[in-house]
C-alpha cells in the first residue's frame, strides 16, 4: 500500500476528502485519540448515528458519546467493522476524542494503536454510504514518507486535508441557483416520491425551491443538496436580506408533558382560543425567549444545564425547556438530540431569498444574492438561544377541540432573524449566484 493506492481506495468508496492526523504517543487505545479542543467542529464532518449523554455530576467528567459506523481499512484493501467506535465529547473544555476503535474488530491495527509511538498517521474519510473509514500508517512506512512530501489542500483543526475529487459542491449549487433565478416566476409546487404536486401552504417557498433542485420532500435530518442545507426565506424585496425571520429547524420535544401526555394535553393546558376567530380551534404559538415568561401561554423558555457565563454545557443531560408557573416542564429538547440534529443539518447552509405572489395561483421568484454559512457548532447555537436571538416560535393547533375526534397539528420551530446568521457560522458570506458562470 502506497499513498496513491490508498487515495484511490478511498476514492473508489465515494470519499471526497482525506483527513489526516499525525498521532502523538498519547494517541492510543488506552488514552483515546485526541481530535481537537475549543469546539466540536469535526462533528459537522463525520456522520453520527446517535449521541447519548452520560451525566456524572462532576463537570470534568460530564460527557456525550457520539456513535459512528466505523471501518478499518487493512493493508490488503479489506474493510473491517469496528462496532464500538465512538467519539467522546467533553463539554468542559470542550474537547473531543476517538475511542472504542479496536474493541470487537476482527482485523484492527492493534499493534499500531495500542503502543505509544509518535508520528503514526491516521487517515479518516467518509464513504458515499455514510461510513467512516480509517487507516493508520507506521511513521517509517512508505505512505508516511510520501505524505511528508505532499502539500495539504487545507487544514481543519488538527487535521491536514487532502482533496480526492475535483467536484465542487459550492459551485454546483451556485450554478443551479442561477438557473432557478433565471426562471423568474415559478408555480408553487412540491416534489414527492410520486412526483410533482401543487403546494399552497405558507412553507411552499422552500418546497418549490427544493423541487427545482430535485430534492424530494422529506423529514430526514440530513443536508439537502450535495452536503448543503437549503433554506428559502421570504423577503419584501431582494435588496434587503437582513430583516427576515428564518426557521432554523423544527425538532419535536423529547421530554416534558408534551411528550408524556401528548400534544392534545399540552395544547389544552397551555394553548388559547384562536385569536382570529376560527371556531372550535385552540392554538399554541408566540415568540418564547430565554428569561421571559410569555404573557399568553405563561411558559418561560430556559436553558437547563448550560452556564451562560462561560458559554459551555455544564451537564450533558441538559436541555432547552418550557417551564410553567408551577415549575413543571411543559416540553423540553435534550442537548443530545439537538446536538445530533444541528450538526447534521447546518455545517454547510445556503439561505435563498424569495418573494411570492398570488392571483389565480401561488408562485415564487428567487433572488440572485444568497447567504452561505459554513462551519458551525452547537455552542454557537446555544449562545444565541441564551441571548434571546434564537427563539422558540411554534405553530401548534388543535382543530375541532370540542369534538370527539379533535385534530392536532405539530410544528415546533426555532427561529432567528437573518441579520444574526453570521453569528451562527465560522464563515458567513453573501454570494451572487451569477458569479458562478
Amino acid at each position: 500500500m502506497d499513498l496513491q493506492n490508498l487515495k484511490q481506495f478511498f476514492t473508489d468508496q465515494g470519499c471526497q476528502k482525506l483527513y489526516v492526523k499525525s498521532l502523538s504517543p498519547n494517541d492510543n487505545s488506552k488514552n483515546q485519540v485526541y481530535l481537537g479542543s475549543g469546539s466540536w467542529e469535526i462533528l459537522n464532518i463525520f456522520p453520527i448515528s446517535e449521541i447519548r449523554h452520560e451525566p456524572a455530576g462532576d463537570w470534568a467528567k460530564e460527557r456525550f458519546k457520539a456513535f459512528i459506523n466505523f471501518y478499518w481499512l487493512s493493508n490488503d484493501g479489506v474493510l473491517n467493522l469496528a462496532p464500538n467506535a465512538q467519539f467522546i465529547l467533553y463539554p468542559k473544555y470542550p474537547e473531543i476524542r476517538f475511542s472504542g476503535f479496536l474493541a470487537g474488530c476482527q482485523s484492527a491495527p492493534n499493534e499500531l494503536m495500542t503502543q505509544r509511538l509518535a508520528d503514526r498517521l491516521l487517515f479518516l474519510s467518509i464513504s458515499k454510504s455514510g461510513h467512516v473509514i480509517g487507516f493508520v500508517a507506521h511513521p517509517d512506512s512508505e505512505i508516511a514518507s510520501q505524505f511528508r512530501n505532499v502539500q495539504s489542500d487545507e487544514t481543519l483543526g488538527i487535521f491536514k486535508v487532502l482533496t480526492l475529487t475535483s467536484f465542487d459542491s459550492k459551485q454546483q449549487l451556485l450554478r443551479e441557483l442561477y438557473r432557478i433565478n433565471q426562471l423568474d416566476w415559478i408555480r408553487s409546487k412540491s416534489l414527492t416520491k410520486d412526483g410533482l404536486v401543487a403546494c399552497e401552504a405558507p412553507q411552499c417557498g422552500g418546497y418549490t425551491l427544493e423541487a427545482e433542485l430535485g430534492i424530494i420532500r422529506n423529514g430526514f435530518a440530513e443536508p439537502d443538496y450535495h452536503g448543503w442545507e437549503i433554506k428559502s426565506f421570504s423577503v419584501s424585496n431582494f435588496n434587503n436580506l437582513n430583516s427576515s425571520t428564518i426557521t432554523l429547524f423544527t425538532p419535536e420535544p423529547t421530554d416534558g408533558l408534551y411528550k408524556s401526555e401528548g400534544v392534545e394535553f399540552f395544547i389544552r393546558n397551555y394553548g388559547y382560543p384562536d385569536k382570529s376567530g376560527k371556531p372550535d380551534r385552540l392554538n399554541f404559538g408566540g415568540i418564547h425567549k430565554v428569561g421571559t415568561r410569555h404573557p399568553t401561554t405563561n411558559l418561560e423558555l430556559k436553558l437547563l444545564g448550560y452556564d451562560e457565563t462561560s458559554g459551555k454545557i455544564k451537564h450533558s443531560d441538559g436541555c432547552i425547556a418550557l417551564i410553567d408557573k408551577e415549575e413543571k416542564v411543559a416540553a423540553s429538547w435534550s442537548f443530545s438530540t439537538l446536538l445530533t440534529h444541528w450538526n447534521k443539518k447546518h455545517n454547510q447552509a445556503c439561505y435563498v431569498p424569495s418573494v411570492s405572489a398570488k392571483n389565480d395561483e401561488l408562485k415564487y421568484r428567487y433572488g440572485d444574492r444568497i447567504i452561505l454559512g459554513t462551519g458551525t457548532n452547537f455552542q454557537l447555537f446555544l449562545n444565541l438561544v441564551s441571548s434571546g436571538l434564537i427563539y422558540y416560535d411554534p405553530g401548534i393547533k388543535l382543530e375541532g377541540a370540542s369534538t370527539a375526534t379533535p385534530k392536532s397539528k405539530k410544528r415546533s420551530q426555532f427561529r432567528v432573524s437573518s441579520k444574526y446568521l453570521n453569528q451562527l457560522y465560522k464563515n458567513s458570506e453573501f454570494a451572487l449566484v451569477k458569479q458562478s458562470y
